[in-house]
């Protein structure tokens, strides 16, 4: 399969689930709570179900592991080679705080890494696209596609922090950078934001899931950046524990 080949129908299975989500998050939607206690709207399940429906439809043989989708046990997931990976709401706190930083997520993993990824900003009205070796590309609120590339080696490092994330080991971390600008975004659009070079390091000391990151991920690295753990070794997806370690994504002359 040509990453090429399915990648306008994935931006399109994105683009759906974005004007469901949209029309949820201009109504007086209602927050409901899950067992951990996030939230969750319909907004998030309206999307999970135009994302499934639609992969499934274009490629029905590869497996999809969706957040609102999520319990399918290790035994199957060990096995699969290929999948989708799939957040329908990244920043559902930026989506009932009405921040408009919130994203649709749809990444491809293969052996383990995010070969393809795609992620919309509905209330931005901006997407973003990475494929493996062919580069990244940017949709405006205009409708204008340009292709986007992370930003060259500065003195001063731009830090892009997350808004309701920031804990005190990350903080740590960005004073031990030296001088730096930092720069506030939500969701992964913190990826998005390296990726057409707006900032350049973005590190995450706390809890993340595979879903949240692959998307963004492979968006930034599509763009000539890098996602690794602490311990200097690529993020990987596709693990018994959906959590990611603590890493650094940055454009990589930052690592």
């Amino acid at each position: 399969m040509q990453l090429s080949e399915i990648l306008t129908d994935v931006i399109r299975i994105a683009d759906e689930a974005s004007e469901r989500v949209l029309h949820i998050y201009e109504s007086d939607f209602k927050v409901s709570y899950k067992d951990d206690d996030s939230p969750i709207t319909a907004a998030d399940v309206a999307s999970h179900e135009v994302i499934v429906s639609g992969l499934r439809a274009i490629s029905y043989d590869i497996p999809i592991l969706s957040e609102e989708g999520r319990d399918i046990p290790w035994e199957e997931r060990q096995h699969w080679r290929r999948f989708w990976l799939v957040d329908p709401i990244d920043g559902t706190k930026e989506f009932t705080q009405r921040s408009g930083e919130f994203t649709v997520n749809i990444a491809l993993i293969e052996d383990g890494e995010p070969t393809l990824g795609v992620v919309t900003a509905p209330a931005l009205k901006e997407a973003f696209w990475g494929v493996r070796g062919e580069g990244a590309w940017k949709r405006d609120r205009a409708g204008k596609v340009r292709r986007i590339s992370v930003a060259e080696p500065r003195g001063s490092k731009r830090v892009v922090a997350s808004k309701n994330h920031l804990n005190d080991e990350t903080r740590d971390f960005i004073d031990k950078i030296g001088d730096h600008e930092l720069v506030q975004a939500g969701s992964s659009l913190k990826f998005c934001r390296m990726a057409e070079g707006r900032a350049d390091i973005y590190p995450r000391l706390g809890p993340t899931s595979e879903w949240d990151t692959a998307a963004g991920h492979a968006v930034l690295a599509s763009a000539g950046g890098r996602v690794q753990t602490l311990q200097g070794e690529a993020l990987r997806y596709g693990k018994e524990d959906v959590l990611n370690p603590s890493f650094v994504a940055a454009a990589s002359w930052c690592l």
